[in-house]
């Protein structure tokens, strides 16, 4: 089990990095080019329970370029989140599974 979980965080922090590239070049181009900028907050649902890894979530959510954490809200399982452009869940948390995996 605890050889699992230690897979899992590396997944992690593969997919973190993977992600933040990707988000990196994104709002790259975005910004050069301006287009695609319509600034949104979301309220997003997790279903991570563990205070802990809610907030390792909002703070992988801050490191992504183009996207922050603006209010977690542990007792209703949210996160409110500001982003340079409309996204989809999937695209803000795509590293939600693997957190779960590692902690909970």
């Amino acid at each position: 089990m605890f050889l699992t979980r230690i897979g899992y965080g590396i997944a992690y922090f593969v997919v973190l990095i993977y992600e933040v590239i990707k988000a990196t070049i994104d709002v790259a181009f975005n910004s050069v080019l301006r287009r695609n900028i319509d600034p949104i907050v979301v309220d997003i649902e997790t279903v991570l329970e563990r205070p802990v890894s809610q907030t390792i979530l909002a703070n992988s959510i801050s490191l992504t370029p183009g996207t922050l954490s603006v209010d977690l809200d542990s007792e209703n399982n949210i996160i409110k989140v500001a982003a340079i452009s409309p996204r989809s869940k999937e695209d803000i948390i795509p590293f939600e599974p693997y957190i779960k995996k590692m902690l909970e």
